[in-house]
């Protein structure tokens, strides 16, 4: 039986999408004030897993013959598509010297790669901001 690619999990692939709501949660937090810098930093964490893990970005690994790289979907900035050997390649662009600018332009490669970056920014400063005595919390 032919399938059309659909996920079929229970939330029929919005599960992908959970770090939305945390970060939607996030912000919500801030705003309040009435949550602690422990439910700030825990959310600023989930954030920050989710978009290095499990966001949806394209893949990005180098590939000959190919400028922008590999084009496949892929979960997460710090993996890649499905191809094992692009899980490979990205992972070692963050330990290579020589790699590591070429991992770092792909952040900013395409509209979705450039948000899910900025939104693990915004939640690892907001995890940092969260326990420092003074600041909008507390």
């Amino acid at each position: 039986m032919a399938t059309s690619g659909a996920r079929s999990s229970r939330l029929g692939g919005l599960g992908q999408w959970w770090g939305v709501i945390a970060a939607a949660l996030l912000i919500a937090a801030w705003i309040n004030r009435a949550a602690g810098p422990v439910v700030v930093a825990t959310l600023s964490g989930l954030v920050l897993i989710w978009c290095f893990f499990q966001a949806p970005v394209t893949c990005g690994a180098p590939v000959r013959g190919r400028e922008d790289g590999c084009r496949n979907n892929a979960t997460g900035l710090l993996m890649g598509c499905h191809i094992r050997q692009h899980r490979w390649q990205k992972l070692k662009m963050l330990i290579l010297r020589r790699q590591v600018r070429e991992f770092c332009s792909g952040l900013f490669s395409d509209g979705k790669a450039t948000l899910v970056t900025l939104a693990a920014l915004g939640s690892f400063l907001s995890g940092l901001v969260a326990f420092i005595p003074g600041t909008a919390l507390g």
